[in-house]
C-alpha cells in the first residue's frame, strides 16, 4: 500500500498545506467576511472580475447530479430487463445503485480530506504518481467524450423520428453538436444549473408519457403486423453470458455520471453538504429507474425499442422524443462542459488565466469545447448502435472510473486510519476489496461481450437509427 504524508504536509495549488488551504478556504467563504476574495486549493484566488467557480448550493448540486445521471442511461434500462427478466433486472439495478452510491460518497469524503483534488486525473497522480495521472485522466476524458457522442447520437435519433428522416442523419448530428456545444460553453456549473432543471422536467415528461403510452397502446412500434402477437415479460429469463453482461453494463452506464461528481463537489460553496446531495439524488434516481424500467418492460416485453422512447406507437413515439430532446441536450451539455473543463483546468492550472477573463482564458475555454464536440461527433458516427455504445462505454470505462478507482481511494485514504483494526474498519475494507474485484470482472467480461455484440450488429446492419 502506498505510503502517504500526513495532511499537514500536502501542498495545494496556492502553496499552502492541505490543512491550511482548507482552513483558509472555509474562512474566506464565510458570509461574515463580505466580499473578501475566496482562495481555493484548485481555482486559486477567486475575485469579482472572473467567473465564480465556488457558487453551487447543495440543491443546485443535487439537480446537476440527477441530470448528469438521468438521461441516456434510463433509455436502456427496459432493454436490460428484457434480457435479464424482471426480478434479476430489478435486483441488478438496486445492487449497482448501492455500489455506485458508495463510490459517490467516497468522492465527497476524499475531496474534503484533499481539497487540491479536482478530477480523476488528480486522484491518479495522488495514488499512482505521474503515470497514474495520465492513465486515469485519459480514461476519464475518453469516457466523457464517448458519452458526449452518445448524446449526439440519441438526439439525432430523436430528430430523425420526429421528421421521419427528412434530413440526413449526419446533418442532424451536426445540429445537435452545435446546440450542445453552444450551451455547454457557459463557464460555470452554477450558471448552467437551470439547464439541469429543464433537462429533468424534459426527461421525466418523456418517460412518464412513455409509461402511460405503453400501458394503453393497442400496438407497439416493433410489434409485427396483424393481430397475432402478444407481449411476454416474464419475471425470470434465460440469457447467454454475453447478453447478461451487456445488460449489466447498460445498467452501470445509467449510473455512470459518477466522475462528474468530482467537478460538482469542487464547485460547491459548502463541500460538506455533498453527502446530503448523494442521499437525496441517489434515492430519487434509483426510485425512478426502478419504476420506469419495470413499467415499460411489463407492458412492452420483447418489443422494447432502442432507445426505449421509440417503443410506443408511431405518433406517441414522436411525442416522446419531442419531450425528451431538451433533456437529452441538457445531459450532453453537462458532459461536454465537464469534459472541456477538465482539459481547460489541466492547461491553465497554476496560471492567473484560469479564473480571470483574459483573452487566453476565453481562447482556451472555447477551444476545449470545440475539441470535445468534434471528437464526440466522430464517435457518434463511428458507433451508430445505441445499446452497443452504452454497454461498451459501461464496461470499458464506467467500471474503472465509477467503481475501481473509488474503492481504491477509500483503501488508500484509510490505510493508516486511527480506526484501523476495528470491526467497522475491517468490514469496510473487505467491502471495498470486493467492489474492486467486481469492477475488474465486469470490465473485462463486459468489454469482451460488448465487442462481440458490436461486431455481430455491424455484420447484420442492425442500426439503432
Amino acid at each position: 500500500m502506498n505510503d502517504r504524508k500526513p495532511p499537514s504536509d500536502k501542498v495545494g495549488f496556492d502553496g499552502l498545506s492541505q490543512a491550511e488551504s482548507g482552513q483558509q478556504r472555509d474562512l474566506e467563504v464565510d458570509p461574515k467576511l463580505g466580499d473578501a476574495p475566496v482562495v481555493d486549493a484548485v481555482w486559486g484566488t477567486i475575485e469579482g472580475d472572473g467567473p465564480d467557480y465556488k457558487s453551487l448550493s447543495w440543491i443546485q448540486a443535487t439537480v446537476l447530479q440527477l441530470k448528469t445521471q438521468i438521461g441516456l442511461g434510463i433509455l436502456g434500462l427496459p432493454a436490460a430487463l428484457n434480457t435479464l427478466g424482471l426480478v434479476p433486472g430489478l435486483i441488478a439495478i438496486i445492487g449497482i445503485a448501492l455500489v455506485i452510491g458508495w463510490s459517490d460518497y467516497v468522492i465527497g469524503t476524499f475531496k474534503i480530506n484533499h481539497p487540491e483534488v479536482y478530477s480523476v486525473a488528480d486522484i491518479g497522480e495522488m495514488l499512482f504518481g505521474p503515470i497514474g495521472r495520465e492513465i486515469l485522466g485519459f480514461a476519464f476524458w475518453l469516457l466523457l467524450v464517448c458519452v458526449a457522442g452518445a448524446s449526439f447520437l440519441s438526439m439525432s435519433v430523436g430528430f430523425n423520428t420526429i421528421t421521419e428522416h427528412a434530413t440526413c442523419t449526419v446533418v442532424w448530428t451536426i445540429v445537435c453538436m452545435v446546440i450542445i456545444g453552444t450551451l455547454s460553453s457557459i463557464q460555470t456549473l452554477n450558471r448552467i444549473s437551470w439547464i439541469g432543471w429543464v433537462g429533468l422536467v424534459s426527461i421525466l415528461s418523456a418517460v412518464i408519457t412513455l409509461m402511460v403510452a405503453v400501458g394503453t397502446a393497442d400496438r407497439l412500434s416493433l410489434a409485427p403486423a396483424g393481430d397475432d402477437w402478444s407481449v411476454e415479460s416474464p419475471a425470470f429469463k434465460s440469457a447467454t453470458f454475453v447478453d447478461s453482461i451487456n445488460a449489466i453494463t447498460i445498467i452501470i452506464f445509467a449510473y455512470g455520471g459518477t466522475p462528474n461528481y468530482f467537478s460538482i463537489v469542487g464547485e460547491m460553496k459548502e463541500p460538506r453538504d455533498y453527502t446530503k446531495t448523494i442521499v437525496v439524488g441517489q434515492s430519487l434516481m434509483t426510485g425512478l429507474y426502478l419504476v420506469v424500467a419495470a413499467v415499460v418492460y411489463h407492458f412492452a416485453g420483447q418489443y422494447i425499442a432502442s432507445p426505449a422512447l421509440g417503443t410506443a406507437g408511431h405518433i406517441v413515439k414522436k411525442v416522446c422524443y419531442g419531450l425528451a430532446l431538451p433533456g437529452l441536450a441538457a445531459g450532453g451539455v453537462m458532459i461536454v462542459h465537464v469534459s472541456a473543463k477538465y482539459v481547460f483546468v489541466r492547461i491553465l492550472r497554476n496560471s492567473p488565466h484560469l479564473s480571470k477573463n483574459t483573452p487566453t482564458h476565453f481562447i482556451a475555454w472555447f477551444g476545449c469545447i470545440a475539441l470535445i464536440c468534434g471528437l464526440g461527433f466522430v464517435i457518434a458516427e463511428a458507433i451508430p448502435f445505441f445499446n452497443d455504445l452504452l454497454s461498451l462505454i459501461g464496461a470499458l470505462l464506467n467500471t474503472l472510473i465509477c467503481i475501481q478507482v473509488e474503492s481504491y481511494m477509500w483503501i488508500w485514504d484509510n490505510w493508516r486510519s486511527p480506526s484501523r483494526g476495528t470491526l467497522k474498519w475491517k468490514l469496510l475494507f473487505a467491502m471495498n476489496v470486493i467492489f474492486h474485484c467486481i469492477g475488474w470482472f465486469i470490465s473485462v467480461a463486459g468489454t469482451y461481450a460488448a465487442v462481440i455484440t458490436l461486431h455481430q450488429n455491424f455484420q447484420d446492419g442492425n442500426l439503432s437509427r
